[in-house]
């Protein structure tokens, strides 16, 4: 005998519906909000022994369309993309790529070192290293007492 598991939500405990439902809406909608409405790529943040990658999921673009720069505190990444109308003989039928302008900005601190933050762009990820600054290790000094 085989035993086959149906996955049918009115089959669900209220309990477990809400369990979902608040789970897993508030990831959901901040993903759809943030994309779709504002506009925002996705990133993803790792940190290294010695500097902090930023990896920034935004395919179709051109190296040459970002803008990245720091400025005081805060470090700005930006496309600005204009819509280009060519003309072709063809109907769309379906148009569902699109680029889109955006900006995103993350507040660095004073551990990062701001002069040596390189950018790469491959494969659709635009890819920034943050090292962080050598702290300068306090030497050991020994005083005499008088």
């Amino acid at each position: 005998m085989t035993l086959v598991k149906v996955n049918n939500p009115l089959s669900r405990s209220f309990d477990g519906l809400m369990k979902d439902f608040f789970e897993d809406f508030p990831v959901t909608m901040g993903k759809s909000l943030r994309e779709n409405v504002l506009h925002f790529p996705p990133v993803n943040i790792t940190e290294k022994e010695n500097a902090y990658l930023l990896e920034i999921a935004a395919p179709g673009y051109e190296k040459q369309d970002f803008q990245v720069k720091v400025d005081d505190k805060m470090l700005h990444i930006s496309v600005e993309k204009t819509d280009e109308k060519t003309e072709t003989t063809d109907k769309m039928v379906r148009r569902e790529f699109s680029k889109r302008s955006f900006k995103r900005s993350f507040t660095i601190d004073e551990k990062i070192d701001a002069q040596n933050i390189s950018a790469r762009y491959e494969n659709g990820i635009l890819k920034l290293e943050l090292p962080r600054k050598t702290e300068a290790k306090a030497s050991a000094t020994e005083i005499s007492v008088q």
